[in-house]
């Protein structure tokens, strides 16, 4: 058997083309609703937030739409990313488990979120779009657009959730150097952010106060649009190029995931690692596993309700059915800040609703445990909200060794912890404690659900 560690592709095998599974889906997409007449909404109806290219590919149903050179070029600065056998990791859970992991790290943000971030900057450049409004909470997404803005010459403008906002100085510095401008959110710059500081002074934040900020920003001005880093199809469609490149890297192994976990928040680095796999299977090939890992203490896939809810808090962006928490839901400041969403992908809710893909949820300490357990064996530090997944791929292993089950096991290492230290420190000085989930505060935010006949 060989010992192979690290995979790694050729500058000339980026792939040419990204995924989209709605191609592939057994039952189509409930349709997105404007949010005043409730009915579907057009290309039109997106045209205030988004450039024509990025409507385009969130409304369509080819199963492969090419990736403009330019943004191919751009790619080839960390593109292909590494994928690599965690036999260290695998030795010290003493498994017959066979695991790998999709390194994202290598990123100039470190995370998975350039893979969009690049594109939607270039769409937005090539339509003479001067300003990109948007949110982040742990900050990846926002550092990866303020690094886009750099390439592609545009203004970017982030609203970043408050207690990220004080937690992660160092994802703010990242941004700002590249000429970004970050703002703590809920903040005094929109008419929304002032509503809610008036209604809770002392307002941790949430995503969907940032994006609600972020929306109300662009919508004020003909030369801006709003980016979203996770969530809607366009975003998941561009994050398919993590797994077409791992299903050729697989294939360099002689090998091929039996199991494919990826944490999810809104979802896309979950559905970069796990579509093109689950779209082979549809298409009738081998069958795979796919498990979505989540906070216990923003549990949208395990505790939410699929159903017809808005983007954002203060109710601006269409409505899409997913599973959701409600709109209103003001999860705890946990670390995980990329996962602090209150609702899920609609491509991921709609699989999960029909039985493709698992769902898990965790509490905080013990996926710290995990990825420092991990962190130990393969010398990387994850990001803590890749430290679900490390948690869910630890316990699937452990799982083999007392089966005596020899499976793969793939997942998706989205990013590395070195802006996170902090939440490292606090956790090996005692300092943090499970969360768990609210279900009184999910229960009040769901009863505020809007009303759809559909």
């Amino acid at each position: 058997m060989s010992e192979t560690v690290k995979y790694v592709l050729d500058e000339a095998r980026i792939p040419r083309a990204w995924y989209n599974i709605s191609a592939d889906l057994p039952a189509p997409l409930a349709p997105v609703l404007h949010p005043a007449t409730r009915e579907p909404v057009s290309a039109d109806d997106l045209a205030p937030l988004f450039p024509r290219g990025v409507i385009e590919q969130e409304l369509t149903t080819e199963r492969e739409v090419e990736i403009p050179e330019p943004v191919r070029n751009a790619y080839r600065q960390w593109r292909p990313a590494p994928l690599y056998r965690a036999r260290r990791l695998e030795k010290a859970l003493d498994t017959p488990a066979r695991i790998y992991y999709k390194y994202e790290g290598v990123s100039p943000a470190g995370s998975h979120k350039p893979n969009t971030a690049l594109p939607q900057a270039f769409y937005n450049h090539a339509e003479g779009v001067r300003r990109i409004t948007t949110e982040t909470g742990a900050g990846q997404w926002g550092s990866s657009l303020a690094l886009a803005g750099a390439m592609f010459d545009l203004d970017i403008e982030v609203f970043m959730v408050g207690v990220s906002y004080k937690q992660k100085p160092y994802r703010r510095a990242f941004m700002e150097s590249f000429g970004a401008r970050c703002i703590a959110s809920p903040s005094q710059e929109t008419a929304f952010g002032r509503s809610v500081l008036a209604d809770n002074p002392a307002s941790t934040g949430s995503l969907g106060i940032a994006i609600g900020e972020a929306v109300e920003l662009a919508a004020q001005r003909d030369d801006t649009k709003y980016a979203l880093g996770s969530v809607l199809n366009h975003v998941l469609l561009h994050q398919t190029v993590t797994g077409v490149e791992a299903m050729e890297q697989m294939a360099m192994a002689d090998d091929y995931p039996d199991t494919v976990i990826a944490c999810t928040g809104g979802g896309s680095n979950f559905a970069g690692i796990v579509f093109p796999f689950l779209g082979a299977a549809l298409r009738g090939g081998p069958s795979v596993e796919a498990i979505a890992v989540e906070p216990l203490a923003c549990p949208t896939l395990t505790r939410g309700q699929f159903a017809y809810d808005y983007g954002d808090s203060a109710q601006l962006t269409p409505l899409t059915k997913m599973h959701t928490l409600g709109s209103g839901f003001m999860p705890p400041g946990f670390h995980a800040g990329g996962l602090r969403y209150h609702g899920m992908a609609p491509q991921i809710s709609h699989l999960k609703d029909l039985g493709y893909l698992d769902a898990r949820a965790y509490d905080q300490l013990d996926c710290f445990a995990a990825g420092l357990e991990f962190a130990r064996a393969e010398g990387i530090i994850p990001a803590p909200e890749a430290n679900h997944a490390v948690k869910a791929v630890i316990e699937e292993a452990q799982g083999c060794r007392e089966r005596g089950e020899s499976k793969a096991i793939l997942f998706n290492l989205c990013g590395h912890g070195n802006f996170d230290m902090q939440a490292y420190t606090d956790y090996l000085a005692g300092n943090l404690s499970d969360l768990g989930g609210s279900q009184v505060e999910a229960a009040m935010a769901l009863s505020g659900l809007p009303s759809v006949e559909r």
